[in-house]
């Protein structure tokens, strides 16, 4: 049941640097227009301000898609680890019953098994 809750806990993660990453696309447009104004007015100073603001906006974007893209790529091992385990578990159950049928070599029975 841990690994069940990790494997949330990443998506979740990687969800939530998703919706980071659209806000900063967001911002960065938005620091866009405040550029634009700025040179408008001839507030040149001002405008490379909102310029830096822009670019570590979009750096910072880019830096939460690739931390997402991580995350997910660890939930997605996790997610075969977990579905793994589970087919262990069911191929457990089905060599046990096989063994049972092999003792008594009723061969209807392994074949209703198997």
């Amino acid at each position: 049941m841990a690994m069940e809750k990790q494997l949330f806990n990443l998506k979740f993660a990687a969800k939530q640097l998703n919706r980071l990453a659209i806000k900063c696309e967001k911002d960065e447009k938005a620091e866009k227009k405040k550029i634009k104004k700025a040179m408008e007015k001839g507030n040149i100073e001002g405008a490379r301000i909102h310029a830096e603001n822009s670019i570590r906006q979009k750096n910072q974007g880019v830096n939460f898609l690739r931390m997402s893209a991580r995350v997910d790529a660890v939930a997605q091992r996790v997610q075969t680890a977990v579905t793994m385990r589970q087919v262990t578990g069911s191929m457990k159950g089905v060599v046990s019953s096989l063994d049972k049928a092999m003792s008594s070599m009723n061969l209807e029975q392994m074949s209703m098994l198997m």
